[in-house]
């Protein structure tokens, strides 16, 4: 689709123990409104559409459709599963399928940030005010949880680990990791597992063109037991079947630039196959 793009970029290297990435959407002014499909990745985001109020969206577990008007900037950073709560300030199970204004986590804070994003000169120094907001908390934050850290590390696609193996391998009870999660993530460690294999069905399309490929050999290559076990899960998911999401991605994102989010999971599928 001519006239929208979404680039992503890493975080700055103090921050990358907290951000997977920065992110910039933009729609062209002479453009039509644009139509955005968000789907679960087990994170938390910080974003603002500039002229207005930063805002949260915290972990989801269903797809986040929303419209942007031609002429739209909206600029964001996304946290790694687990690190959201010590910066915001609350457990992220308290976000769940929400999207709040960032004045209901810091005040009056968060409409000082928004008219700083505002006044920036460029999309890309407007993302860079949101990462300096991000790193001007962490002195008063706690590090993230180490143990919901490796959890989620052993639950990426094509790691050994699985969602049975996690209290052996973590030394920890089936109880206590769900609470850890639950506080850290929001979500499950069954359900993370379910949203971090999809990324890496959309890392494989993204980076292999994936409608010109079998969904049966991409739902096997994913780590799905066949093709209607994927299916199953993007209905979940992104809440359209596979060939219509399939469809959708060739149609809206050529112009998006995900490598900061897939590149590491593709790694770990190559090192896997060596």
């Amino acid at each position: 689709m001519l006239g929208q793009s979404h680039r992503e970029r890493q975080p700055a290297s103090l921050l990358r123990g907290h951000l997977s990435c920065v992110w910039i959407q933009q729609v062209a002014p002479d453009s039509i409104p644009y139509t955005h499909r968000s789907v679960p990745n087990g994170s938390v985001e910080l974003f603002c559409e500039i002229g207005s109020v930063p805002q949260v969206v915290g972990p989801q577990t269903g797809p986040r459709v929303e419209t942007l008007a031609p002429g739209s900037t909206v600029v964001g950073v996304r946290f790694r599963p687990g690190a959201a709560p010590s910066v915001l300030g609350l457990p992220a199970s308290e976000l769940v399928d929400l999207t709040v204004g960032a004045q209901e986590l810091w005040g009056a804070a968060s409409v000082a940030l928004g008219e700083k994003v505002a006044s920036a000169a460029t999309p890309q120094e407007a993302a860079a005010v949101l990462e300096r907001a991000v790193f001007g908390r962490l002195p008063d934050a706690a590090d993230p949880d180490p143990l919901v850290a490796e959890a989620v590390q052993q639950l990426l696609p094509w790691r050994a680990g699985d969602v049975g193996s996690l209290t052996s391998s973590l030394y920890i009870s089936e109880r206590q990791l769900r609470r850890r999660c639950h506080d850290a993530i929001g979500l499950a460690p069954k359900a993370l597992h379910r949203l971090l294999r999809f990324q890496g069905f959309l890392a494989l399309v993204q980076g292999h063109h994936g409608t010109g490929r079998e969904l049966a050999a991409l739902a096997a290559e994913a780590g799905y037991a066949d093709q209607p076990h994927l299916t199953r899960e993007c209905l979940r998911l992104a809440g359209i079947s596979p060939r219509a999401f399939l469809r959708e991605i060739d149609e809206n994102c050529g112009s998006h630039d995900h490598a900061p989010s897939h590149a590491p999971l593709l790694r770990w599928r190559a090192q896997r196959a060596a």
